[in-house]
């Protein structure tokens, strides 16, 4: 079932009528994830697609001349083709998961709140996992045939954009998107015009304008404040991803929540299952009540029933992670809605208030638990951690449902094409209706598989001197020094990835406990290894970005030049080229505070094998040695000095006694056919059980099909 979204108008093209079907295809992400789809536009016009990655960009740009030839051209008519012809078949299947398994009414609508969607690198409205994980569940809901639509905000800076200067501090930028420029068009109202929604705000009314994305099935709608209806102090709300200050933060959340409920109520829209994705969307939940009582119900009733229609998900068991505010805050912003409900502010502050004595704080994790019939973490192990730490508020027991990754999104093509050799077009499906077409995964051909990765790791080389050619540029270095990229970070170097956000938890410093045990392992001329990290500090975390700074050091260090990288401005299309191309995902976090830890299934997707510590995912994927490797200490052992020293110790002599060892072992044929087994078993442990087509079915089953 596809809920369609009005719109009012689009961005004008001078496209042929015979192409007048890009249009469509441009303003649908579902080409993020197609072959097809992605490769009408590098076939379109191949340097403007490297230069932009973003179909409205390339249609915007291209010249009259290139139309002409196109038109004459077999190779792009067939691609075209191909491309649409993909796309409808998709748009218009009647045979989708739900269509054939139809696990909830027909008149089932899911809405899914969440302040950030990272579905590709063109549209920059994400920071890390928590977006990511929004966008790969908006696909595989697509994906399955979901009767689902997403609401978040439009961020017209974005997140901020990371440099790192010739001292190794980060600095931070935010760019002005263009909305003109990129695949987003305006929701119409019922008048035609666009639709705009109303939120209360102490002295006036902020309006927030509703934008369509449409990524395949699914329309995520996006809330904007930045419009000429608004006060030039209210206008900059939406504009930055995860802003600094606290009222401001709760500014966006409030747009968030209120909004979200009053734009799909202005579609017409009627959901029966509501996921709060996070506490940032939990003020939605106060709107929901307030308009229940306004239709009629007590507030014992209106509380009743949007219990029944809620999921909340949890992301995180860092304390930093959850949205508590100063209560004097909630109360500026949100006196008019005890009134609402037929109350005062001492419910509010009940409602918000995590355990008895912090009645100073407006905790919306807390809110969204008390209002919610159905609370889950993201792992198993995160699901116990959720039952723990919420036992006083929870009115069931926490569930688990491990995250996934949407496998076409992240899976390279190489190895894509030799799983469906052995499965067939649709494996992201079947591997999990028919888990035993695993094992055709299995018995992939040892050399085709190494060659597949090597491929990419060829590319990654490339990547990464790219990026390096280009930092060392803007510090000044001479031309001799620029040529000399070209001998740097050689794919046949065992290659460890370590790409995610500083935080302190991390620990992404860990590796450098004992440096000059670490340096005998990365050195030696026989089997050199490369260590290559990327990862942003949020601009209010001296100590994340202290991290950067050490690891920067460290790798212009006359010890350890050339066996240590860090690229800056990690985004989706980085972590594509990381996850895709490097040997081995290092993680370390102190457990157990990695909630799920999607970076590394999108590693073990490709083959490449995980290095981490027994927490989130990883508890549950890790195989004895036989898809990676697990080190440390599983959980907090109230020392961390003594932690991370013993950690440390374990992750050199997995490194210098395992790693290194099984990596530089190769047959005739240069192939390392142990290191290939762990390789295919990697694979093979992630394509279904750790994709987002299981999560969203867990979903379906667990939540969805049991609200309303």
């Amino acid at each position: 079932m596809r809920i369609d979204i009005p719109i009012s108008h689009g961005a004008e093209f001078d496209v042929p009528d015979r192409f007048s079907r890009l249009y469509d295809l441009a303003y649908n992400l579902w080409w993020s994830w197609d072959e097809a789809g992605s490769d009408v536009w590098r076939a379109l016009d191949a340097e403007l697609w490297e230069r932009y990655r973003n179909p409205v960009e390339v249609l915007r740009g291209v010249e009259k001349e290139t139309w002409q030839r196109l038109e004459d051209s077999m190779a792009f008519t067939d691609a075209y083709g191909e491309a649409v012809a993909r796309f409808d078949a998709y748009m218009n299947s009647k045979t989708t998961w739900w269509d054939r398994h139809q696990p909830g009414p027909e008149d089932s609508t899911i809405a899914y709140l969440c302040s950030e969607y990272g579905i590709h690198s063109s549209v920059p409205i994400y920071s890390g996992g928590l977006g990511i994980l929004a966008g790969d569940h908006a696909k595989s809901a697509s994906d399955l045939g979901l009767p689902f639509v997403a609401v978040g905000l439009m961020y017209r800076r974005g997140y901020f954009r990371q440099t790192i200067d010739a001292n190794g501090a980060q600095q931070n930028f935010y760019d002005t998107l263009d909305l003109s420029r990129l695949p987003v068009r305006p929701v119409a109202s019922n008048t035609g015009g666009h639709l705009k929604v109303k939120v209360e705000f102490p002295g006036r009314i902020v309006k927030a304008a509703v934008w369509l994305l449409q990524v395949g099935r699914v329309p995520i709608l996006l809330l904007d404040t930045d419009i000429a209806a608004n006060e030039p102090a209210d206008r900059p709300i939406t504009h930055s991803l995860y802003v600094r200050g606290r009222e401001m933060r709760f500014c966006q959340e409030l747009i968030l929540g209120v909004g979200s409920v009053r734009a799909l109520g202005a579609l017409g829209i009627e959901p029966t299952a509501w996921h709060v994705n996070e506490g940032h969307a939990a003020m939605s939940l106060l709107e929901r009540l307030s308009d229940k009582v306004k239709a009629g119900s007590t507030l014992e009733e209106a509380e009743r029933s949007v219990r029944e229609s809620t999921l909340f998900t949890l992301h995180t068991p860092v304390p930093a992670g959850n949205e508590r505010f100063d209560f004097r805050i909630a109360e500026k912003y949100l006196s008019y809605w005890p009134p609402s409900v037929g109350t005062d502010l001492t419910y509010l502050n009940q409602l918000g208030t995590s355990r008895k004595g912090d009645e100073a704080n407006f905790d919306l994790g807390a809110l969204a638990i008390r209002l919610a019939s159905i609370t889950n973490g993201v792992s198993k192990r995160h699901g116990e951690v959720v039952a723990h730490d919420w036992a006083h508020l929870l009115s069931s027991p926490a569930l688990g449902i491990t995250n996934g990754v949407h496998t076409p999104s992240w899976v390279s093509r190489p190895i894509g094409r030799l799983i469906t050799q052995v499965v067939g077009t649709d494996w992201p499906t079947r591997l999990i209706e028919e888990p035993e077409l695993v094992e055709l995964l299995r018995e992939l051909p040892d050399d085709q598989v190494w060659a597949a990765h090597q491929l990419r790791k060829e590319m990654v080389s490339q990547f990464v001197r790219g990026r390096i050619r280009k930092q060392w540029a803007r510090h000044g270095a001479s031309p001799d020094d620029l040529r000399s990229v070209e001998r740097l970070f050689s794919a046949d170097r065992l290659t460890i990835g370590f790409a995610r956000r500083f935080a302190t938890y991390k620990r992404a410093t860990l590796l450098f406990h004992n440096v000059p045990w670490l340096q005998a392992i990365l050195t030696n001329p026989d089997r050199p290894v490369q260590l290559l990290f990327a990862g942003k500090a949020h601009p209010a975390d001296a100590q994340g970005q202290g991290l950067i700074r050490q690891i920067h050091d460290l790798a212009n260090s006359p010890e350890l030049k050339g066996h240590i990288y860090i690229l800056e401005d990690y985004d989706m299309r980085m972590g594509r080229f990381l996850t895709q191309g490097v040997d081995v995902w290092l993680n370390n976090p102190r457990p157990p505070q990695e909630a799920s830890g999607t970076s590394g299934m999108k590693a073990a997707l490709n083959g490449v094998l995980n290095l981490s510590v027994l927490d989130g995912w990883w508890v549950e994927a890790a195989n004895s040695g036989k898809n990676g490797w697990a080190f440390g200490h599983a959980n907090d052992i109230g020392d961390h000095s003594r932690q991370d020293s013993e950690d440390a110790v374990a992750l050199y002599q997995i490194l210098q006694d395992a790693i290194v060892p099984l990596f530089y072992d190769r047959n005739d044929n240069g192939v390392p056919i142990g290191w290939v087994q762990l390789m295919k078993e990697s694979i093979a442990s992630c394509g279904g059980e750790f994709s987002t087509h299981r999560m969203v079915e867990d979903y379906v089953k667990k939540a969805y099909a049991l609200l309303g």
